[in-house]
């Protein structure tokens, strides 16, 4: 089976699970800025800045709290990284699959804790859904993505208007209709995240994770189409 543009299908880079994943990740980032603390969980370049910029005023407390999200996020990328081990991969199966599942079981965790607990804590655990994600889902057909940061994404996207538009480049405007729908994905999660926060606080997370159930549900809809994924 072959996308539109002759790109070999694949559900893990699908454009359809790559918009669920994104605007979850958009969804998280509203969600953990304003129910938990003021922080952007899902990437790490605010966590560094502020690490710096806190201990450079010598406000060595709160410039701690940015660290565990950090180890988080790294802890986060080792675990994925050994998902796709060759030995772990066939124990598995289908090991792309059990990254999605680890992510919606933290997320599950992250509901049932109970009103009160850490935002710190939180936001460690989000980061490490967030890592996981990164490294596990990284592509949209043949091209690059990144489903929680959207700076290299937009770059990305500009180019390829460009290629397509001054070069007339086939490729290029193939890659534009599958980044920009993703990048706007994001804003929608964000969007939505704010507004679900702002009515179910702390709750708000299970709609996160019903959107990657949703993306759990499109691996086994095109097993049931098409066999493996």
């Amino acid at each position: 089976m072959a996308e539109a543009d002759g790109v070999p299908y694949r559900t893990s880079r699908s454009l359809r699970l790559i918009v669920l994943l994104t605007m979850a990740a958009g969804f998280l980032d509203a969600y953990t800025f304003l129910g938990r603390g003021g922080v952007f969980a899902t990437a790490q370049t605010g966590n560094v800045v502020l690490l710096g910029v806190q201990a450079a005023q010598a406000q060595w407390g709160e410039a701690l709290r940015h660290v565990p999200p950090i180890i988080a996020f790294v802890v986060g990328v080792w675990v994925a990284e050994t998902i796709r081990l060759p030995q772990v991969a066939r124990a598995l199966h289908k090991p792309v699959r059990a990254a999605l599942v680890l992510e919606i079981l933290v997320l599950i965790v992250v509901g049932l804790l109970p009103s009160g607990v850490s935002d710190d804590l939180v936001a460690v655990m989000i980061s490490f859904v967030a890592s996981v994600q990164i490294t596990s889902f990284g592509m949209i057909g043949r091209w690059t993505f990144n489903t929680t940061v959207t700076t290299t994404n937009l770059r990305n996207a500009a180019q390829a208007v460009y290629g397509a538009v001054v070069r007339h480049e086939r490729d290029a405007a193939a890659q534009a209709r599958r980044l920009w729908p993703a990048i706007a994905s994001f804003a929608v999660g964000a969007l939505l995240g704010g507004l679900v926060t702002v009515h179910l606080g702390d709750r708000a997370v299970w709609v996160a994770t019903g959107l990657l159930l949703i993306g759990l549900a499109l691996f086994l809809s095109d097993d049931r189409r098409r066999g493996t994924s």
